[in-house]
């Protein structure tokens, strides 16, 4: 989404862009004060920001088949969960509110920076782990394992994908100029579709763990794309 922006290699029309990287929990945090004009958050906080803010048509992160993944150091079943701490990367997070559907509520949880919580499993310091981004892709080679899928577990439910996250802009900015920023991003968006490869190599650099061989550089990473971890701030000329 940002390749073709971070690059300026598309008409920004007098808008100018600030590119800050931070957890999705903290953008959620953000969010509840309207710190910022525009930014990612989860769908799972929306509710608590809705007066501030409208969610924008452009760049939401959905999981067909894909998304949250509960680990532990030891086999565990999924119905040991109920009665397990598991750490959690946020409370406002879409994480947090499937893992919660899934089992009917989460009693014992303490919440953990997202990119701490494979260490906190492995050290022992926490029985189970919520995954989100890179983590889902590489616990395995951290000698976890895998106790709950959610995201096959909502496609299996629903039959749907799974919205995770979002983008939202201050409805303070009006009408006018949150069409004209919808309109940069769709553009942002399409070029990024169109330069596969280039896109690829730009997201690559903000995932964790993550690689890509050579001569593939169209092969799909989820989540590892900067928009996972970042905030966006717009100023209208």
């Amino acid at each position: 989404m940002f390749w073709r922006l971070a690059s300026r290699r598309v008409d920004a029309r007098g808008f100018e862009f600030e590119h800050v990287l931070r957890d999705i929990q903290t953008l959620n945090e953000w969010a509840l004060e309207g710190r910022l004009e525009v930014t990612a958050i989860s769908l799972h906080a929306y509710p608590f920001v809705q007066e501030r803010y409208v969610i924008l048509p452009h760049g939401a992160s959905m999981g067909s088949g894909y998304g949250p993944i509960v680990v532990s150091r030891e086999p565990m079943s999924p119905e040991r969960l109920r009665e397990t701490e598991v750490a959690v990367p946020g409370r406002m997070t879409t994480a947090f509110l499937v893992l919660a559907l899934y089992l009917g509520g989460i009693e014992q949880y303490r919440e953990v920076p997202f990119d701490e919580i494979i260490d906190e499993v492995r050290s022992g310091r926490a029985d189970a782990g919520l995954l989100i981004h890179e983590g889902q892709l590489t616990y395995q080679s951290h000698g976890l394992h895998r106790v709950l899928y959610l995201g096959e577990w909502w496609l299996l439910e629903t039959g749907l994908p799974l919205p995770l996250g979002i983008n939202v802009a201050r409805r303070d900015l009006g009408e006018e100029t949150l069409h004209e920023l919808s309109e940069v991003l769709a553009e942002s968006i399409t070029a990024g579709l169109d330069n596969r490869r280039e896109a690829l190599d730009y997201a690559l650099q903000y995932g964790r763990g993550l690689d890509t061989p050579p001569g593939r550089g169209e092969r799909r990473v989820p989540r590892a794309r900067p928009d996972r971890v970042r905030l966006l701030r717009t100023a209208a000329a």
